[in-house]
């Protein structure tokens, strides 16, 4: 987990949106799109973007 933090840290994600979000789609993604859930690929739900 630490290491999950982490590195979305280190690609500027705010870790908890980024978790969140990431949970919530991994289970409805093809195998083929989990590139995009990777904190450096990763782009905040529109919502999220927002708020910011």
């Amino acid at each position: 987990m630490y290491t999950l933090i982490g590195t979305a840290k280190l690609n500027d994600v705010d870790p908890q949106a980024w978790l969140a979000d990431v949970l919530g789609q991994i289970a409805e993604l093809p195998q083929s799109d989990l590139h995009e859930l990777l904190p450096w690929n990763w782009k905040p739900p529109q919502d999220l973007a927002l708020a910011a």
